[in-house]
């Protein structure tokens, strides 16, 4: 029996990114506010359709680029200050999740150094970094006495996913330094950490375990005075991809 592609309903697929990172020492994603119809006026995660032509990495890597100007990190390349980390997430296909038509959504993670005010693009009236807890908000206002109001879609869920991601891939892996610049402090390093668990970490204790993990630092043979004070020894990232022992996250 031939295959006939008539006799199946047919349906679209998009890539929706949570774009990370820690500004002002808290975590924060990339929203934009949809400029079209549907929930047009709402905050949402950047993201778009599939083209024909493109597999699924290739559609987020397309999507961060446009809509941040970041390039997809290579692991096996030296650290870039536009390069952003970027691993699928989970895929989403709720038959109602788009007014539309029947949409599956392969969402994808990105992490990357405190970043500049975004650009809107595409069908985006706007575009700005918020705080993660601000997003997830159900009912109340947000900044400027905004009412919050939930993200379109089932974008709360995602981002909600990409955050639990983030939080726990710190624990056993050098994700962590994707929020880093390529050359850091340790001081930095637990200011991701904190940002990310919103826990607040002993410096000692935190600068013990991160230097005596081995492959997670690596001394650049450098200082830097721009967090004031004394000196601070300058570090980069290991080859090291899990971490022996974790850095367990506090319990709160």
């Amino acid at each position: 029996m031939s295959y006939d592609p008539s006799a199946f309903p047919p349906f679209a697929v998009t890539v929706d990114l949570v774009v990370l990172t820690v500004r002002r020492h808290a975590l924060c994603a990339l929203a934009v506010r949809r400029g079209e119809p549907p929930f047009q006026g709402r905050w949402a995660l950047p993201g778009g359709f599939v083209r024909a032509d493109e597999d699924l990495s290739q559609a987020a890597a397309r999507e961060l680029a446009e809509e941040t100007g970041l390039r997809v990190h290579d692991p096996a390349a030296p650290a870039q200050a536009d390069g952003a980390h970027l691993e699928q997430l989970a895929t989403y296909g709720d038959p109602k999740r788009d007014p539309r038509m029947r949409v599956v959504s392969v969402a994808h993670l990105a992490l990357a150094p405190d970043l500049p005010a975004p650009r809107a693009g595409g069908d985006a009236s706007n575009a700005r970094w918020a705080q993660v807890d601000e997003l997830l908000q159900q009912a109340g206002y947000g900044r400027g006495d905004e009412p919050v109001v939930p993200l379109a879609f089932d974008h709360a869920r995602i981002l909600a996913d990409g955050v639990e991601r983030a939080r726990s891939k710190i624990e056993y892996s050098s994700l962590a330094t994707a929020f880093c610049p390529p050359e850091f402090t340790v001081g930095e390093l637990r200011r991701v950490y904190e940002a990310v668990w919103g826990v607040a970490l002993d410096p000692r204790n935190f600068h013990r375990k991160v230097t005596g993990t081995p492959g997670f630092l690596v001394p650049t043979g450098g200082t830097t005075t721009r967090q004031g004070g004394r000196p601070a020894q300058l570090f980069r990232a290991g080859g090291a991809t899990l971490l022996n022992p974790p850095m367990l996250r506090p319990e709160v």
